[in-house]
Parts: structure tokens; sequence; C-alpha cells
């Protein structure tokens, strides 16, 4: 069994790499460049493509089985690249209850792209990792034969696949910051980037447990921890799904004097988190910085 011609998709990759001039930045001698990874592809967003593009060729054909929360970008880049190519996909939803209730837009997003939905409860949710459980939900779901991506799209295929991210950068960059949910894209940026490049990481979960899953994924993906990294966990604003009005008021002004739309559940709290390093002198004077846009708004 062959896999999909993704070539036939046309992403922009290299993404572009665009330079802004910002005031905060300036004074504090810091170059501020935007890896525009949300202009890839415009339903395969960002590091979604980046993750999805090496699962969906190891896929082969079969179905997709993948998991997420009721607001899951990546639910939404699974449902459209299988309307794309064709391929049936299946999406285990976190929150049984929801199941009796209207969709939201971006499970009916999901729905349009042709995506089965299949609610689980939260316990259940929780251990879907676990095979008995896992072959549970394969049987309910009659996708016994499908490849299962893992919540996040972070698994190695995915993993090996954004260390591409790090390599566009090599020799572009002294510093690389990224936003981190699952850890799949910023353990493959950090692996691919050079010598003398550091990458930095702003979780947009608190709970601190994200340094410990990055090295297990560079460690089955590559044997072991790969390239200069660390995490930030400042910048969460109280936890996944969080915006407060600070950060809202922030992303607001990020736009109005650069004109890129700011996604709030990564992108912004990355963007808070870069200028706020860079205003608390973290970067050495003449650093390139560059962070990693890696999703774009959802517009329902």
């Amino acid at each position: 069994m062959t896999g999909p011609d993704l070539a036939s998709l046309r992403p922009r990759l290299p993404s572009p790499l665009q330079e802004i001039e910002d005031d905060r930045c300036a004074r504090r001698g810091v170059r501020l460049l935007l890896k525009r990874d949300d202009l890839i592809h415009p339903d395969l967003v960002g590091n979604k493509w980046r993750k999805l593009a090496p699962n969906l060729r190891s896929a082969a054909g079969r179905p997709i089985l993948t998991f997420g929360g009721a607001y899951s970008n990546h639910l939404r880049a699974t449902a459209a690249a299988g309307r794309l190519l064709g391929l049936p996909t299946v999406g285990v939803v976190r929150g049984e209850e929801l199941a009796d209730r209207p969709l939201n837009p971006s499970l009916t997003r999901c729905v349009a792209d042709g995506m089965r939905l299949h609610f689980v409860d939260r316990p259940t949710y929780r251990r879907k990792a676990e095979p008995p459980v896992l072959e549970t939900i394969l049987r309910a779901t009659q996708a016994e034969d499908a490849w299962v991506v893992p919540e996040g799209g972070s698994n190695v295929p995915a993993v090996r696949g954004c260390r591409a991210l790090g390599e566009e950068l090599r020799g572009r960059a002294d510093v690389v910051a990224a936003a981190c949910g699952t850890g799949g894209t910023f353990a493959g940026l950090a692996a691919g980037l050079g010598t003398g490049q550091r990458a930095v990481g702003i979780p947009v979960l608190k709970g601190g447990f994200l340094t410990a899953d990055i090295a297990g994924l560079q460690e089955a993906a590559f044997g072991g921890r790969r390239g200069d990294w660390s995490l930030d966990d400042r910048f969460h604003f109280g936890g996944y799904a969080r915006v407060t009005p600070e950060l809202d008021s922030f992303a607001d002004d990020f736009e109005r004097r650069h004109g890129v739309a700011v996604e709030r559940l990564y992108v912004a709290k990355l963007l808070y988190g870069v200028l706020t390093l860079t205003e608390e002198g973290a970067f050495p004077v003449g650093s390139r910085v560059v962070a990693v846009i890696t999703g774009a708004p959802f517009t329902g």
C-alpha cells in the first residue's frame, strides 16, 4: 500500500522568515524575526503540517485515528488532511458528555471535513495510550486497521519531521523560541538546530512536566537528548486554553504594531514570553531571536 501524494498539497517550504521592527527589542539590541510556519498551508497550518506529513506517509493510505479535546487544532488539521487526501479519519474526543450537546465550531469543522467523532469519558481518555483501552476504542470505532496518532500528533515520525524546522534556521538565528503543548515540535526543532544555536520553549500548560516528556521524545526519535534547549514555565497564563485580559491586550497590541494575526492559545504566550525575556536581558546584545509562529487564529 502506497502513501498519499503530499506534494499535491503544495506546501510552502521552507516557510518564510520575517524580520519585524519592535522598539522593545531594538532598545535591547536584539533583532526579532518570525518563522512564519502559519503560512505553510491554509488547512494544515504550521507545526500541524510538519507533524502530520510524516504520519500520513506512515499510514500508507490507512484510516487515521487520533485524539483531542473539543477545541483541538490537531483534530481540525487531521480532518482537513483526510478531506484533501481522501483518507478516512476518526477523532476520539475527550468528554463523553459532549456527545449530547450541539457541536462547537471546531468540531463542526471536523465533521464537515469528513471526520467521524467518537466521544469517551474523561477517565477513559486519560488511559487512552494503554493497549487494552486503545484496543477497546479501535473496536468501538470499527477502525482496527487505522494508523493511530497520539494527542497533539507528537510521536516519533512527527518529532523527526519537525527536525526540518530547526535545519531551516541553521545559520539564521542565535536563539529560536517556540510554544510547547505536547512537546513534539520543540523536540524536533531543537534537534535540527546547529552548533552555537539554542532553543527556548514556552509551555502553554502549567505543571512543569514537559522537560521529561521532551527528553523522552528525543530519546525515542534520535536515541538521546539533542540540541541546546531549555524551557521557561512562566508564561502559561493559568494553563491550556486560558487567555487572560492581559494576554488578550498584548496580542491585540502586537497585531496593531506588526499586522500579524496572533493565535491566542500558543502564539500569544510565545510572543509575550519572548518579549519579556528580551526586556529582562536574557539575550545578549546583537542576538537574532526567532519566534516560531506555529498556528493561526481559528475563524470558524
